[in-house]
């Protein structure tokens, strides 16, 4: 299952904000995610706009990225064809989690900011106040609540998020990077002897697993809030997976030979985060993760880069 989501920094992206400041480009939107792909001309008889306004309020949404068209065969001539290229917006105002000096950028992601999921049952979200939609249905993670979810599980599966690429930004080979999250396997009812291989792959590549010893509910969580019952999941470990040019290591332990020169970060504009539960994991005991305001660690799926 795949939702196609868009994450906008306003002061960066201003193109995509002006691109939203307009109701009849916002009604387009809404429009091309109802009814599909239209051409130009049934946009404007649906709105009820001369033809002209919608080409141009088009032109604007397409610079913005936000519209994808294509150019096809008509009765007479050619037809622009134009359909929404996200599913959802999300603009992002980034708090003094997200930090940068001339040898380190870090980033702060939300446990609810995925791009792709794809997961099975027992599984589920929830914030700091409720459950987020019905729980054990994977389609919830399509739910556009999850930008609130505190606390994800699910038994197999991963989910992927999108960490800017600021090396690219830059222009500088990272030299290690850095992903931190709180994590315990999933089982019903919590059991602290319940193994689970926990892996994590960056741009695709495979950079290791570490077998988490249990899933905890013998107290509840440093931050967990008062309503979660005793029974959930209440907290997990901290972990940090560290990529540099020696290898990928887990609490100072090397667990593979995957380094940072292989991840090819300096070719795509996003470093791609996965974590999940390989299919042929020895122990598939489900994951897991805890974001602010829930487990013993007030904190989101950290990316450090080092320059």
């Amino acid at each position: 299952m795949q939702t196609k989501l868009l994450t906008v920094d306003p002061v960066k992206d201003t193109d995509i904000v002006q691109g939203l400041a307009s109701k009849t480009r916002i009604d387009i939107l809404y429009l091309l995610r109802k009814n599909g792909p239209q051409n130009v001309n049934e946009i404007a008889e649906k709105m009820g706009l001369p033809q002209s306004t919608v080409a141009t309020n088009i032109k604007t949404l397409e610079k913005a990225g936000l519209v994808e068209t294509q150019t096809m065969k008509a009765k007479k001539g050619n037809q622009k064809i134009c359909s929404a290229a996200y599913g959802e917006i999300y603009i992002r105002f980034d708090d003094d989690k997200n930090t940068s000096d001339n040898d380190r950028v870090v980033v702060s992601m939300p446990i609810g900011l995925f791009t792709e999921f794809d997961v099975g049952a027992p599984c589920g979200m929830c914030s700091v106040e409720r459950v987020v939609g019905v729980l054990d249905v994977p389609n919830v993670f399509l739910d556009p609540q999850r930008m609130q979810a505190a606390l994800l599980w699910f038994t197999r599966g991963h989910v992927e998020y999108k960490f800017p690429n600021n090396a690219m930004v830059t222009g500088r080979q990272p030299k290690r990077l850095e992903i931190t999250a709180e994590l315990s396997s999933e089982t019903p009812e919590t059991n602290s002897e319940w193994p689970s291989d926990i892996s994590v792959w960056i741009n695709g590549f495979n950079v290791g697993t570490w077998t988490s010893p249990g899933d905890f509910g013998d107290r509840r969580g440093l931050y967990s809030p008062g309503w979660w019952k005793l029974e959930g999941s209440q907290y997990g470990q901290l972990k940090t997976w560290v990529i540099d040019e020696n290898g990928t290591w887990v609490d100072g332990k090397k667990i593979s030979a995957q380094t940072i020169n292989t991840l090819e970060i300096m070719d795509h504009h996003s470093v791609r985060f996965r974590i999940g539960v390989d299919e042929n994991a020895a122990n598939p005991g489900g994951v897991n993760i805890f974001g602010r305001g829930f487990g013993d660690h007030d904190q989101d799926i950290t990316m450090t880069l080092h320059f």
